[in-house]
């Protein structure tokens, strides 16, 4: 099929985006790496009478260091994320994340912000930058304001962003020392959709005992899900089998996913424990990084 006719608009300036999205607000799409929009504008599930393509916007496609984090502007590219040796040493999981996003070609055009807009929950990036605790920075003619990733998924597609609004980056603050991120998902082939998956971050002290902890699952609700219980359970004690055993079973505990054509509820929860056990238990073997993804076969 192909797309309802629309209006094209190119603008060579972050204002003149914004200006155009004031205008043009409820009718009009953002067209950034376009891996999501463009198939749904090819099938007429999305009918904009605007696109206004931010390709041009100056500025936006470079990963910056700032004071005590990082920002990811709006036109980065996921395979830039991936491949950065920076961002690595910094974020361990968003290369272990982004490795099991779709496939290469798509990355090498998708940007990060794109998929943080279109707020799939089966996808990877979302999972992660909750877990990492990210900021969202969405611009509109009436200023700037500054979203925390709990905050910004609302629903299934639904974000935070008003329609005349544009994320322009996000931003990430440094981890503190003794910090351990893993990632692990399940797919039934390379490059699909997980059926669920569960990214961790958690920080040790010296003497190994957790002080905190952000796990979150993605494919089992609308939005990416703080697994809060599993991460209470972790509180106060090294991560010994007990305690990786009592995460594991709280995690199970705290989604109840629908079924579908792809795997029954009852599955998707089954996974959403192993994986959560599978992350801590990479936290414990890998030097804090787990296995990027496991798929089946």
């Amino acid at each position: 099929m192909k797309p309802r006719a629309f209006a094209y608009h190119a603008p060579a300036s972050v204002p003149e985006a914004l200006a155009l999205l004031a205008e043009h607000s409820h009718d009009a799409k953002v067209l950034a790496g376009g891996q999501s929009l463009v198939p749904l504008l090819n099938f007429r599930m999305s009918a904009p009478e605007h696109l206004i393509d931010v390709n041009r916007l100056p500025g936006l496609d470079t990963v910056v260091r700032e004071a005590g984090g990082w920002r990811i502007p709006a036109l980065v590219r996921q395979r830039t994320v991936e491949r950065s040796l920076e961002l690595a040493a910094a974020f361990p999981l968003l290369p272990a994340a982004l490795a099991q996003v779709a496939h290469p070609q798509i990355r090498n055009r998708g940007t990060v912000c794109g998929s943080v807009a279109h707020g799939d929950p089966a996808a990877e990036l979302p999972t992660v930058l909750t877990a990492l605790g990210a900021t969202m920075h969405v611009a509109s003619t009436r200023g700037v304001r500054a979203v925390p990733a709990d905050d910004f998924f609302l629903f299934h597609f639904t974000t935070a962003l008003e329609p005349d609004e544009l994320l322009v980056g996000v931003t990430l603050a440094d981890l503190p020392p003794g910090t351990a991120t893993g990632f692990a998902e399940f797919a039934t082939r390379n490059g699909d959709f997980a059926l669920a998956a569960v990214a961790g971050v958690v920080h040790r002290d010296d003497d190994g005992v957790v002080r905190s902890a952000r796990l979150v699952a993605a494919g089992v609700a609308g939005t990416p899900v703080r697994l809060a219980a599993a991460e209470a359970a972790l509180v106060g004690s090294a991560l010994t089998p007990a305690a990786l055993v009592a995460a594991q079973h709280a995690a199970r505990g705290e989604v109840d996913p629908s079924g579908d054509i792809h795997a029954p509820g009852a599955y998707r929860k089954q996974l959403v424990g192993v994986l959560t056990r599978r992350v801590l238990t990479g936290l414990t073997r890998q030097g804090g990084v787990a296995r990027a993804g496991e798929h089946g076969r």
